[in-house]
């Protein structure tokens, strides 16, 4: 097929951005907007307080939305949550997790990494243990769902663990909220960030953090380690005043206010059925082609699923075959990198868009030789 043949519509099998609701895309060309006039205040009010409920807030809980990606707002809860005398337990069983560390380090945030492996489940009694031997580490950090590998980490508990031992929880729900079962309240998730572009289904350029309103006033007293990403200063700007901090990204306001009606109206557990036909139907399927997946099936997240390449065929021809046939497949990262590649089933992606998918895989497989990866990490969140 060539350039000029290319399907006009991209099924986007990346983890974000992804493949979005004609409204969503519509909203992007929403009226021009001043961001200091009261009726962006009425957007961003209301975007705030969709926000906290698809993240399971109760009365007591708010969020702050930031323009930025989704790990600007795991950096922003990181650097402001965590006290000048405290620490960052990072649980890491990934490249995200890890990623928990990366950002602690550079301001100077103690940082003690508790590696797992991996696609390895989380061990909670090494996570005690470590809490016991340093009462300096005031924070856990957690990636719920760690796209590296598709694993889903049960932050639930992690949380539980934490709380015992009068410590709080950073979650990176990037990923997850809006999908997986997830709840500030339920689950007692002291700080939580998340990003508009994924499970949510809205456009890029968005991401937010969600915690008790008590514990965004508290910040006052933390230290300033940041500008841009000091979270005390978005609060007081959103919720004191009414007003962004700095220029936001308005059209994905827009967007994302259409993108989160869309989201409560099918509700969490809808949306987790939804991706989970989908991944189901994509799973047997690549089974039948002889592929193997990277984890058990109860460890899954179904909003994405690593897959091992064949012996014989490289990413970099595998993703340009696809590509030209309307598919965007996505690499591994780091030491998944020349062995596997990964799919996603968040967005509006169909159960047509599945069995294409499969048929046109089982089509170009036997045709592909191997070709050598030119090291793409796909790490961009």
């Amino acid at each position: 097929m060539t350039t000029e043949e290319q399907p006009q519509r991209l099924v986007l099998m990346n983890p974000g951005p992804v493949v979005t609701d004609d409204r969503v895309r519509s909203a992007l060309s929403g009226p021009d907007m001043c961001h200091r006039e009261r009726d962006f205040a009425t957007l961003m009010t209301r975007v705030r307080s969709k926000v906290t409920r698809i993240a399971g807030g109760g009365a007591d809980h708010t969020s702050v939305v930031l323009t930025g990606s989704g790990t600007s707002a795991v950096e922003a809860a990181i650097i402001s949550a965590i006290p000048a005398h405290g620490g960052l337990l990072v649980l890491d069983n990934g490249h995200y997790g890890h990623r928990l560390h990366e950002i602690a380090t550079p301001y100077g945030i103690r940082s003690r990494r508790l590696e797992f492996g991996w696609g390895t489940p989380l061990d909670l009694g090494a996570v005690e243990r470590a809490l016991l031997d340093d009462p300096r580490l005031t924070h856990v950090g957690v990636v719920h769902h760690e796209t590296s590998t598709g694993m889903l980490n049960d932050v639930a508990a992690v949380a539980a663990l934490a709380h015992r031992h009068g410590r709080e929880v950073v979650v990176d729900a990037v990923s997850s909220v809006g999908c997986e079962p997830l709840s500030l309240e339920r689950d007692g998730i002291d700080w939580l960030a998340g990003s508009a572009n994924k499970c949510l289904e809205g456009a890029p350029g968005l991401s937010f953090v969600c915690a008790r309103r008590d514990a965004f006033v508290a910040l006052a007293t933390g230290p300033r380690r940041t500008h841009y990403l000091d979270l005390h200063r978005h609060f007081t700007a959103q919720e004191k005043a009414g007003a962004p901090a700095f220029t936001p990204a308005v059209p994905a306001f827009h967007a994302f206010d259409i993108a989160l009606d869309l989201a409560l109206a099918e509700g969490v557990a809808g949306r987790r059925a939804r991706y989970d036909a989908l991944a189901g139907r994509l799973r047997e399927g690549l089974a039948r082609l002889g592929l193997r997946l990277l984890l058990p099936a109860g460890q899954r997240a179904v909003g994405l699923t690593a897959v091992r390449l064949p012996d014989e065929v490289g990413f970099d021809a595998l993703h340009s075959a696809l590509k030209a046939e309307g598919f965007v497949i996505y690499a591994a990262q780091e030491q998944l990198a020349q062995g596997f590649f990964r799919l996603s089933t968040m967005g509006q992606l169909t159960g047509d868009d599945i069995e294409r998918f499969l048929a046109t895989l089982a089509r170009l497989l036997p045709r592909l030789t191997a070709t050598p990866s030119t090291g793409a990490t796909g790490a961009v969140r």
